[in-house]
């Protein structure tokens, strides 16, 4: 059975935890506190020996059932400890002490930095009462009668890339002017080939390196702030969940790649100039890049209400809360719908005193104006309940001033012209 460790209290023996408000370690029992560095220097080789195994007891295991399980034994109180495949630091589920699972951090790559917890539980509590509260159009059932199921600080692995890049972006723009003559009103749209090329260069884009992470999730929390990673330390994990990655670099960089890409093209855009521009290829290739294994902050929430859990994440760092709450939806069609009412009726007594009587043509403007105006509302405030989805491009992560722009073509294509009739009656 692989043994866990534990940092121990020099003082009273206990175990100890990372404390995020003073960022050092402490003691719960007898409050003394150590700086991350003095437990840095003493940690030595995690590497352990083998696995001993018993060989008298018990039956086999079928295979489906010894697929990602292990176990362990705490050092506290003797408990044994179950853990996944992934998982290299946990709570003993017996006594409650912050064990780090030895044997989870071998075998594999160690990870280069890490971003220790700055929001505790309490403040992770709070964000969920704020972030669940501040929204309209959830159900006050939901806000009285939902449970919190489960909260856990876990420190999630990501591969988090630099690079340099040498793009080319080929867009198509469109120039549009709108003219009357007569009873006819002409509509000419002019097409262009646009080409921009050039250097551009992202900086810290991550990639959530762990399968049992939803990556809509860890995308809807970003950004952290890279720039306050500490180089890691098993100091930092302890009363903590801490998973190791189970996904390489081979199988997050398609993702990186296509963030990267869109990020591209969202700035090269910006040197675009026409009423309607849409991207058609993005080719790009990296002069120079890194990646380093990250273990960023996340706190994770799961309630329950109406027979449905909810989960919600939080940034550990900077205190970003996400999750996809559920819709008063009898509430919202009922406001969306007196918005629809309200147009409609205002445009149609518009018409209605403007041209001296009423007429179906009017009255049908008024209708979709109204419809339009009920359905955005809709649509706006159902989008603001779901926050979970994955980010476009790579904004948060461009670096300032390295956009070098030293191709741009402007071809025109062709023009198109259409005609409608206009009913002066």
């Amino acid at each position: 059975m692989t043994s866990a460790m534990e940092h121990k209290c020099p003082s009273c023996g206990a175990s100890l935890e990372f404390d995020a408000a003073s960022q050092n370690i402490k003691c719960p029992y007898c409050d003394c506190e150590f700086d991350v560095s003095v437990f840095a220097e003493a940690e030595g080789d995690l590497s352990i020996g083998d696995v001993d195994l018993a060989a008298d007891g018990g039956v086999d295991w079928d295979d489906g059932e010894l697929y990602g399980v292990s176990e362990y034994q705490c050092e506290s109180c003797g408990g044994n400890i179950y853990s996944d495949a992934t998982t290299s630091a946990t709570m003993c589920p017996y006594c409650g002490n912050a064990v780090i699972l030895k044997g989870r951090l071998t075998g594999s790559l160690k990870p280069d930095k890490v971003i220790p917890f700055q929001k505790d539980k309490e403040q992770a509590l709070k964000g969920l009462e704020e972030y669940c509260g501040g929204k309209r159009f959830v159900p006050k059932k939901f806000l009285k009668d939902n449970k919190l199921e489960e909260i856990k600080g876990l420190y999630v692995p990501f591969w988090v890339y630099d690079a340099d890049l040498d793009a080319q972006v080929e867009y198509l723009g469109v120039d549009e002017r709108t003219w009357r003559s007569g009873d006819t009103e002409y509509t000419e749209r002019k097409y262009y080939r646009v080409i921009r090329g050039g250097d551009i260069a992202f900086d810290h884009v991550p990639a959530d390196g762990s399968s049992k992470m939803p990556d809509d999730l860890m995308e809807s929390i970003e950004p952290f702030d890279y720039d306050k990673a500490e180089e890691f330390t098993t100091a930092y994990l302890p009363g903590y969940v801490a998973d190791k990655y189970d996904l390489d670099q081979d199988a997050v960089r398609p993702r990186v790649r296509q963030r990267m890409a869109e990020g591209t093209a969202d700035k090269f855009m910006t040197t675009v100039h026409y009423d309607e521009v849409s991207v058609k290829d993005a080719q790009i290739s990296a002069k120079k890049s890194e990646v380093n294994y990250v273990l960023y902050p996340v706190w994770l929430m799961n309630t329950a209400w109406n027979g449905k859990k909810f989960t919600f994440a939080m940034n550990g760092q900077t205190g970003k809360t996400v999750g996809n709450l559920p819709a008063d939806y009898i509430k919202l069609g009922s406001v969306s719908g007196s918005i629809f009412a309200a147009v409609a009726a205002l445009f149609i007594l518009g018409f209605y005193f403007m041209d001296g009587g009423f007429d179906v043509t009017s009255a049908l403007v008024g209708i979709v104006i109204g419809a339009l105006a009920g359905g955005l509302f809709f649509w706006y405030f159902k989008r603001q309940l779901k926050t979970v989805e994955f980010q476009h491009g790579a904004a948060n992560y461009y670096r300032e001033g390295s956009m070098n722009i030293t191709v741009k073509q402007d071809k025109y294509l062709y023009k198109r012209v259409t005609t409608r009739h206009i009913n002066r009656n």
